[in-house]
């Protein structure tokens, strides 16, 4: 089974910050934890528009 999101960043050990690419349509997301807690969002560019990895960049 092919996988839909590949982690292509991650810093942190108790407090984590990843980036997440759905790699069917290129969307990247933020995930950030911290204890218990944490959440995902859409990750932003400076104009509010999302991030957007090309299909060329997401071939393995």
């Amino acid at each position: 089974m092919k996988k839909r999101f590949k982690k292509i960043y991650g810093q942190g050990a108790l407090t984590t910050t990843e980036i997440w690419v759905d790699l069917k349509t290129g969307v990247n997301y933020l995930f950030h934890t911290s204890g218990y807690s944490g959440g995902l969002t859409v990750l932003l560019d400076e104009h509010g528009k999302p991030v957007i990895t090309p299909k060329h960049e997401l071939e393995e």
